[in-house]
């Protein structure tokens, strides 16, 4: 995980920025008769040092990348956040005919039942299993 902040408070450190990751405030909140709203659970940090807004962050082939408005360029790049409450992976490159995926999955899942979920063309073998987390190489060719 990267050490950008994201949380109310944290120092944003986004191209080395020191200031403070603050919160918009919730507008238009049904949690009263829907709860979570889309309002409540959509993306509201923000950095007034640098101009960071969470909700522009876009997802690029596996990674959560800040671009800045007014010019285009990215800000700041790092490896889209895993779901522990499913399986999950990031894909790496490894050779011409694997692929590693490491990732997470839920506790009290067997190794049988996350290699379904990541398994290549031609199978495949964990380098580890176990505490939620895994190391898979996928055969591709």
């Amino acid at each position: 995980m990267s050490d950008f902040g994201y949380c109310e408070g944290d120092t944003c450190r986004r191209n080395g920025c020191k200031g403070v990751v603050q919160e918009h405030p919730v507008e238009n909140c049904s949690c009263h008769s829907m709860p979570p709203c889309g309002p409540c659970t959509s993306p509201r940090g923000y950095c007034e040092a640098c101009g960071w807004e969470e909700s522009e962050d876009q997802v690029i082939n596996d990674f959560v990348v800040s671009v800045d408005k007014s010019t285009g360029v990215y800000r700041s790049w790092e490896p889209r956040p895993l779901n522990a409450s499913k399986v999950d992976w990031h894909s790496k490159s490894h050779t011409n005919s694997s692929m590693i995926k490491e990732g997470v999955y839920p506790e009290g899942l067997s190794s049988a039942e996350v290699e379904e979920k990541v398994r290549g063309t031609f199978g495949g073998r964990f380098e580890y299993f176990g505490k939620g987390k895994f190391k898979y190489i996928a055969y591709t060719d």
